[in-house]
């Protein structure tokens, strides 16, 4: 197999110019590093903005889940907005040192706890969690919803029952996903940031 040939100045001034940004809290306008990797779909900035100016200070306190972390952009953007603490989820080993570096450039490491491990997998072994409420996001390669619709249902569906009261959770995909397929359907707010569809559910006392 041939080597790829190196980036360009151009493409690597254009993968800089796309690399996403912390867009409020105490790191606002920290930029993240990014390789361009196709394997990693950052939330595009101003869908994140409309996200978390969704959630307002329901960020604070609260201890984030980035179930597929890419650049690690949900929750370091939760940390910079008051969250307590993140677990940060990414299958692919040097994308998951990609959100290490991050968290260290941004000096908040200790606050991170991050994971190379597939997502899809948790429900066969749960695995320990934060205590607390959490805020949960849940944004991976749309096609996920698609080819691991089974999958996809069982990791959200278990963690809403796991979350304590006063969790959030905030899931992005396309137009093809039906969020009325998710437990308590009724409840999500799902707006659209086209191409993106973004729901959020919060576990109010006594639902289930």
């Amino acid at each position: 197999m041939s080597e790829k040939p190196p980036k360009s100045n151009a493409g690597r001034a254009k993968v800089a110019e796309s690399a996403p940004r912390i867009i409020g809290g105490t790191l606002r306008g920290r930029k993240l590093i990014y390789t361009g990797d196709p394997r990693t779909r950052p939330m595009k900035d101003r869908v994140r903005e409309a996200l978390f100016n969704r959630l307002g200070p329901a960020v604070r306190g609260k201890q984030a889940i980035d179930l597929f972390a890419g650049t690690g952009a949900l929750g370091l953007e939760a940390i910079s907005r008051g969250a307590a603490g993140a677990v940060l989820v990414e299958r692919h080993f040097p994308t998951a040192a990609l959100v290490r570096q991050n968290a260290q450039a941004l000096g908040v490491e200790g606050r991170c706890t991050i994971l190379p491990a597939n997502t899809l997998l948790w429900p066969k072994r749960w695995p320990e969690l934060p205590r607390g409420p959490w805020v949960v996001f849940c944004s991976p390669p749309y096609d996920f919803y698609i080819d691991h619709a089974d999958e996809m249902l069982a990791l959200v569906s278990g963690l809403m029952d796991r979350a304590e009261s006063d969790s959030f959770f905030c899931l992005e995909a396309d137009g093809r996903f039906v969020f009325a397929t998710l437990p308590h359907a009724d409840a999500w707010d799902v707006r659209a940031y086209p191409p993106a569809v973004v729901g959020i559910w919060t576990k109010m006392d006594g639902r289930a």
